[in-house]
């Protein structure tokens, strides 16, 4: 998967099928809308104008977007500062003027880190 736009000081953007931004998984899954802040280092749903639209891109924050709160699935945060480091180092990368990344930027691997409440 790569991270088909980044916009630095905002949000670097991922999972789209394609790597262009207009793909999807064929489905959409309804927003769940809650207090989760849009700081640095949360990880939320991409979606169309239509709140209930998002699919398979996801967008991680790379500072404090108070315009998101309420208006985009929050569902995750890095786990460490190791992590953010990596979100904020993508977030510093080389552009276009469509925000995509000059060089390609991947997700090699993942993993969930659950943290009992």
């Amino acid at each position: 998967i790569v991270f088909h736009r980044v916009i630095s000081g905002f949000v670097i953007q991922a999972g789209c099928p394609q790597g262009t931004g207009t793909g999807g998984p064929g489905y959409t899954i309804k927003a769940e809308f809650n207090a989760k802040p849009h700081e640095a280092g949360v990880l939320s749903m991409a979606r169309t104008n239509d709140p209930n639209s998002a699919g398979s891109q996801f967008f991680l924050c790379l500072g404090r977007v108070p315009h998101l709160d309420n208006q985009y699935t929050g569902f995750g945060k890095t786990a460490d500062e190791a992590s953010l480091k990596t979100v904020l180092t993508i977030g510093a990368v080389d552009t276009d003027a469509n925000d995509k990344p000059r060089e390609p930027v991947k997700i090699r691997k993942g993993s969930v880190v659950v943290t009992p409440k």
